[in-house]
């Protein structure tokens, strides 16, 4: 071995655990179900090849090897013939991309291990083994929780799929054991995937409690006596289950070990940088229409279309950075002046809590150019914190620049900035730019769209996470408890990750004008709408809540009596597997489904379907209903009241939804149930202040309206532009009856019809709502087709057209990509076409309501009326509205948001008033 091997200043060795990889990037790339255009499966390639590039980038002068499982038994297989026997054959779609991940591989210069008679695992052993001897350090990329054994002083583990690291501490904090007790932890608990038998009767907490009080397994073995003085539960049998299964434990330690011996006829001297070739890595991307890595290698240009529907080339990084934590008036002096001259910046709070309510600012970061930022302290309060400037004096010379409509800013999720700086009274203007809205409307289902996320696809860059400086759970800081050692380079490089976001994804959705336009018209002016109706909150009665609460536990122990009757004994309801032996042991009710382990489910599905027929199911059911009402918002709500404003105040989402739907959470005033009498007694709890109403302001039937539009069938259009009744009218032409004889159930059943169609129910799912036989159900959808054949004609092409461009739009033109629309999955192709068919409804739908929030604000930011919006839920807006002025108000904005988009028939909206939500309606 040569003295540069054993250098403590080489840089470490990458072992990647090929084999780990690529299962689990097969499964992970399933869903969208990746395939070249003739069909061939692409995903586990693109998914293994990204993190082998990920790896280049972050071991820039690694070596890295890349080790993969041969083919054939190993020497495990010999000494235990039913070794990984339970593992199910290798998928077909997997087998056929293995030969082009080893050919990429190779074309990127790595070395490639596949050793006969042992595993990836005992090659990756054996050659960290020999760098820790040679005192150098190792890295093991790998997802194998195996691998935990080898990790030491030298060897450290990480999970490039999950972005986390494990040293020997993270061993520790993981396992609660040490490295060296894994293969006894292993041994002990057997493993199920692998078939290795462990000794039965231990599980986790077992074998940790056994491990932790006396040792390994060759420890136990000498200390059997001592076992049951551990005191866990089962300890006092645990000594007699270890002596009778002591040679399958040996068998399982020999099994759970990796091997550090294997002869190999290379070793880590012959490793070196990886030198590769171009050429055939061209040709190979090529072959697997890796679009962005073809135009990356080929020099072209780095912002690819977003129409390619995959990462684009990464713009080129900054080659150092410049963080500069400003202390002193005279630097914060000149940052002021260049923030002033610049054309653009990107800004970024740092705040004491996520609350927008209730955060304290803690100090503010700056960026103009890539690479270079600045991060001015405010309020760190820890001991020791350095002389920081004064909050409201700084606040006082940013006040002009921060809410100057002519000075360009942009953020990342600049509402809560906007929401955290009106508390100090500024108004942010100016906004020109939010890069998680860039990115949502660029591709709304590429991923998730914080920061984080979005320098992981757009920039290949991994990023200081808050848990990173600040800890995690009851013990983690907040901001002002951090130093600004750390918190400096944190808080700065929000600022300046987040203008190079803007800088890689602008281009892209500049170059579709409808992306563009929409982002523009539509998503950028609402963020300062949906930040006053956030500060504005609701007013609940929290009485009203409370008295609700008590009767439906006064209920809840009804439901319990009754259930425990009907079954002959008591038993918690809430636990499916006392459930299971009730309904299916004792009760014998019919199996309808199984859980993936084998046992009869006990889903709301099932035992919606069960309660048809009989009495327990149903009280089951109702149970559950009301017991999440009372959890979810009779008990939460009240204690979400905010004490300064005696208001609740939700945060509404433009980045979460696939289909452009705003969404809510703490609380999520979307799924509060309105179709049960319990529900609606919750709306009553919103209520108006004194001296104003409430004014629920709906659209009707607004997803059929736009089917109308989109299919432009012309008896849907002209029901719609008659103002018929379109349920009763789709009932008299399915049941083929007079409109004025069309029953009540007629009626109902129609109407699930014509919402079941447009979100692309089939005639089982049809059946099965309307509880009627599938051949009725399929006749109904016939003679709806008949009647609609626009309809039917739409939904054809719709699919066609998302087949052919991969993507759906809405009026606005927002597109919603469909990975698996050409799956080979028929559930996966099928639901993906479902999809096709809604999505321009329901975006379209969403679209227009945005519009109106647009169009409704500006007439009250008028000043004429006093009014303001306090919520938005599905296709409805709620306003606070004064008393003498409520007519004139319902009319003018019934009006105004029926004309939020122009459709070939009308858009009606009704609007009610009342004392409380529910009364408004």
């Amino acid at each position: 071995m040569t003295d540069s091997a054993s250098s403590t200043n080489n840089p470490p060795l990458v072992l990647v655990d090929g084999s780990s990889y690529l299962y689990r990037a097969f499964f992970a790339s399933q869903q969208a179900d990746l395939r070249t255009s003739d069909g061939q499966p692409s995903g586990a390639i693109r998914v293994v090849t990204s993190m082998l590039r990920r790896m280049l980038k972050d071991y820039p002068d690694s070596p890295v090897v890349v080790v993969f499982d041969a083919k054939g038994k190993t020497f495990r297989d010999d000494i235990y013939p039913d070794y990984k026997a339970n593992r199910p054959s290798m998928p077909d779609d997997l087998r056929s991309q293995i030969e082009p991940i080893h050919q990429i591989v190779t074309a990127m210069g790595l070395p490639l291990l596949a050793i006969e008679g042992v595993e990836a695992d005992d090659v990756i052993g054996t050659l960290a083994l020999q760098a820790t001897q040679a005192k150098r350090d190792t890295v093991i990329s790998t997802g194998d929780k195996d691998m935990a054994q080898l990790v030491s002083d030298h060897v450290t583990l990480i999970n490039t799929m999950t972005d986390t690291a494990m040293d020997r501490d993270g061993v520790t904090d993981k396992f609660g054991i040490g490295p060296e007790l894994i293969i006894d932890y292993l041994a002990l608990m057997g493993d199920k995937v692998d078939n290795i038998p462990g000794v039965p009767g231990v599980g986790e907490k077992t074998a940790l409690a056994l491990l932790q009080g006396i040792g390994g397994i060759s420890d136990l073995y000498q200390r059997l006596d001592q076992i049951a003085d551990l005191g866990f539960r089962g300890s006092k049998s645990m000594a007699k289950k270890l002596e009778d299964n002591r040679e399958q434990a040996e068998l399982s330690y020999l099994l759970a070990t990796i091997k550090t011996d294997v002869e190999l006829e290379q070793g880590i001297d012959d490793f070196a940088a990886p030198a590769p070739n171009s050429e055939q890595l061209l040709t190979l991307f090529k072959q697997y229409e890796f679009r962005s890595w073809v135009r990356e290698l080929e020099g072209g240009d780095n912002a690819a279309s977003a129409d390619d529907n995959e990462t684009p080339a990464v713009p080129e990084a900054p080659t150092e950075v410049n963080y500069q934590c400003i202390l002193e008036q005279a630097d914060f002096d000149t940052w002021l002046e260049r923030l002033q001259q610049a054309e653009l910046f990107a800004f970024d709070t740092e705040t004491t809590s996520l609350n927008y309510m209730e955060a304290e600012l803690v100090g503010l970061s700056f960026a103009i150019e890539p690479g270079e930022a600045a991060y001015v302290p405010l309020a760190h309060d820890y001991v020791g914190a350095p002389t920081q400037l004064d909050r409201d004096a700084v606040l006082a010379q940013l006040k002009p620049l921060l809410e100057d409509p002519d000075r360009a800013k942009v953020g990342q999720h600049l509402k809560y900035d906007m929401n955290v700086l009106a508390r100090y009274d500024i108004e942010l203007r100016g906004v020109a730019y939010d890069t998680m809205l860039e990115s949502y409307v660029l591709n709304s289902t590429a991923g998730r769209h914080d920061m984080d996320s979005l320098a992981d696809r757009f920039l290949e860059l991994k990023t200081t996470k808050f848990e990173e400086i600040a800890g995690k759970g009851k013990k983690q800081l907040t901001f002002n408890q951090i130093e600004l050692e750390q918190a400096t380079p944190y808080a700065a490089e929000d600022a300046d990750i987040t203008l190079r976001l803007h800088r890689a994804i602008e281009p892209q959705l500049s170059a579709i004008e409808p992306l563009a336009t929409l982002f523009d018209s539509l998503e950028k002016p609402l963020i300062p709408i949906l930040s006053k109706i956030e500060r504005t909150g609701a007013l609940v009665d929290a009485t009203l809540l409370a008295n609700q609460s008590q009767e439906i536990a006064t209920r809840l122990v009804e439901l319990e009596q009754e259930a425990f009757e009907v079954a002959g004994e008591e038993f918690n309801l809430a636990s499916p597997k006392q459930l299971q032996a009730i309904l299916f042991d004792q009760l014998k009710l019919p199996v309808i489904k199984k859980t993936p382990k084998g046992a009869p489910s006990t889903a709301e599905e099932v035992l919606v379907e069960l309660a048809l027929d009989y009495p327990l199911p149903k009280l089951i059911l109702e149970h559950r209903s009301l017991s999440k009402l009372k959890s979810t918002y009779t008990d939460k709500l009240p204690q979400m009241i905010d004490p300064h404003t005696g208001r609740i105040h939700t945060s509404y989402h433009q980045a979460v939804t696939a289909t452009g739907r705003l969404s809510s959470t703490d609380p999520n005033l979307q799924n509060i149930p309105v179709r049960t009498a319990e529900g609606r007694r919750i709306r009553q709890a919103f209520v108006a202040p004194k001296g104003y109403k409430l004014v629920a302001a709906d659209y009707s039937q607004i997803e059929l309206r736009i089917m109308a539009h989109l299919s432009g069938d012309q008896s849907l259009l002209e029901a719609f532009r008659h103002g018929e009744d379109i349920h009763r009218a789709t009932a008299a032409e399915v049941f083929k009856v007079e409109r004025e004889a069309v029953s009540s159930d007629q009626r109902r059943s129609a109407k699930a019809i014509n919402f079941g169609l447009i979100y692309g129910m089939s005639a089982f799912g049809l059946a099965k709502q309307l509880g009627i036989a599938r051949n009725d159900a399929a006749r109904y959808i016939e003679h709806y087709f008949e009647t609609y054949p626009g309809v039917e004609r739409y939904m054809n092409e719709i699919r066609a057209q998302a087949a052919e461009n991969g993507y759906v739009e809405t009026l606005r033109g927002r597109r919603l990509y469909l990975p698996n629309i050409k799956a080979r999955n028929a559930m996966l192709r099928q639901a993906a076409e479902r999809t096709a068919i809604n999505a321009p409804m329901q975006g379209t739908a969403a679209d227009i309501i945005k519009q109106a929030m647009i169009d409704v604000q500006g007439w009250l930011d008028q000043g004429e009326t006093d009014a303001r919006i306090i919520m938005q839920v599905h296709d409805e807006l709620v306003f606070e509205v004064r008393e003498d002025q409520v007519a004139g108000f319902c009319e003018q904005v019934s009006e105004r948001m029926a004309k939020a988009a122009e459709l070939d028939v009308p858009l009606l909206v009704e609007a009610g008033v009342g004392e409380n939500w529910e009364q408004a309606h």
